[in-house]
Formats: C-alpha cells, structure tokens, sequence
C-alpha cells in the first residue's frame, strides 16, 4: 500500500489525480468508483452523498454524485464515459462511511465504461500515481490524512 502524508492509496486501485477518485476493476466489464483518502480528507465530514441514478449515462470528468461536507459541497467525477449499473444504497443512511471507509464500504457509484481497457489504461494504478497526488497535495496546500475514528481504508 503506498501513502503520502498519511494518505493510503491502495495498490491494486487505479486513481484519477484530476478528479481525486479511485476505480475497481470487478472483472465483469464494471468498475467500482469512489473518493480517494485524500478526496475524504479535503472534504471533511461528509454529512451527505447523492448519487446519480443506475441507468443514468455519464460523461467522462463529469458529475456521477454530489458529496456535502460541513465545509465543501462538490460532484465526485467519472474519469470517463459509461453507465451507472449500481448505486451505493448505504450511502443515503450513512454519507460517513465515505470517511471511515473510502476503499472498502465508500464505494459511489458501479460504472459499465463505454471502453474499460482504454480508459483503465489513462490511469495510474497503485504507487504510480504518487507523484500526481504529491503534486496535487502541494498545490492545495494539503498536510497529512486525517482519518476518523473507525478508519479502514
């Protein structure tokens, strides 16, 4: 598992740095897709998440949910083209598991990419994508993770 600052980033994810997510391969043809560490960090105590609609299609970098924080409310991006098959029920009960749990139990959305292997291949996967969120992480001026209470990754 690499980490920067405290941040964990799993090394069998791929990252989007531009947008701050994370994509799970599934092996069907879907991935899973979420907030990374660093994402969860900046946003602070998420308090809400409303994803788009399964069957909804979406546009690559463009909104698949909207997260609000006590100090942020923002879209969470699909780093490309696709559909939503899956939306993470939890999430209306719970937005706070996108901070105890951002790799696991945080997942957003599941995503029927319109060109999986071309799109998983624009992303950098595990301690690849270290350098982007060094760079991202100076440019926001960012410290080190913090992780609340019951943190899993």
């Amino acid at each position: 598992m690499a980490e920067i600052k405290n941040c964990l980033l799993p090394d069998d994810l791929y990252y989007s740095v531009e947008n701050n997510v994370w994509v799970r391969d599934l092996g069907d043809g879907t991935i899973s897709l979420g907030m990374t560490d660093i994402a969860q960090t900046l946003a602070g105590s998420v308090i809400h998440c409303k994803p788009k609609a399964a069957g909804k299609k979406v546009k690559a970098n463009k909104s698949i949910a909207t997260v609000e924080s006590g100090k942020w409310v923002g879209p969470v991006k699909c780093p490309f083209s696709g559909e939503i098959v899956e939306v993470n029920e939890q999430l209306s009960q719970d937005a706070t598991i996108l901070n105890k749990s951002p790799y696991k139990e945080g997942w957003i959305v599941k995503v029927r990419p319109d060109n999986l292997e071309g799109d998983l291949a624009n992303l950098a996967k595990g301690a690849d994508a270290i350098p982007g969120f060094e760079a991202y992480m100076a440019e926001k001026e960012l410290g080190e993770c913090i992780h609340c209470e019951g943190f899993d990754g």
